[in-house]
């Protein structure tokens, strides 16, 4: 049995071409079903259904034996950055391309964010992206107060709660909304499939298909 760990929302639905590509079909649709593990058309495939924070530590712990998820989130769950192998246990193959966004740095409209850093002013930054916050902010030589925060974003420099806030940015319609100015861009995020690496030796021939399978996918032009 292969089970795959998939988070509801985006990262679902943009992964279901994919897994129709492998041969794969996911049996119920997940937000009319209150099952957290799915079945698919082949039985000797699953989905289990986890949050998208949790996706690469199952995965890891081999309660899943592949899994597709934020590049942020791999970032923020531990695993090294710039290579297919990590040293959190996590096979990472591919850049899947899909559920594409950017993680930014957003201030209040009128808030001078270029004249506080170039004055050296020590910035209280609120977001659940703590590891990639702290990294950004320290290469570039600034003096932060990171702020945790699990929602709402927006709200921390509208009530005066942050200067800052650093968080996924798709369209920017949310931040205007909230009268938010995206201020720098730290990355590109998109989807990546994660293998757990003793499932990769225990069960090669089926995973390495349902890998190569998404490889072909996302190499065609409509990907």
């Amino acid at each position: 049995m292969i089970t795959l760990a998939l988070s509801k929302g985006r990262i679902f639905d943009e992964t279901l071409p994919l897994l129709k590509v492998a041969g794969i079909e996911v049996l119920e649709d997940p937000e009319k079903s209150r099952r957290l593990i799915l079945a698919t058309n082949r039985p000797d495939v699953r989905v289990v259904l986890v949050r998208a924070t949790d996706v690469p530590t199952y995965v890891q712990y081999g309660g899943a034996d592949i899994g597709v998820t934020g590049k942020d989130t791999l970032i923020e769950h531990g695993a090294n950055w710039g290579g297919a192998a990590s040293s959190a246990g996590l096979y990472q193959p591919l850049d899947l391309r899909i559920a594409k966004c950017r993680m930014s740095v957003a201030v209040r409209g009128g808030f001078d964010y270029e004249a506080a850093v170039k004055q050296g002013s020590r910035l209280k930054v609120a977001t659940k992206f703590v590891s990639i916050a702290r990294d950004f902010f320290a290469t570039k030589g600034v003096h932060v107060d990171l702020i945790k925060l699990y929602g709402s974003m927006e709200l921390a420099p509208l009530t005066g709660l942050a200067d800052a806030i650093v968080d996924l940015v798709s369209s920017g319609n949310t931040l205007k909304a909230n009268h938010l100015v995206e201020v720098e861009r730290i990355m590109d995020i998109s989807a990546h499939l994660v293998v757990n690496q003793v499932a990769l030796k225990l069960k090669q021939a089926p995973i390495r298909a349902i890998i190569d399978a998404f490889a072909s996918a996302i190499a065609q032009p409509a990907h």
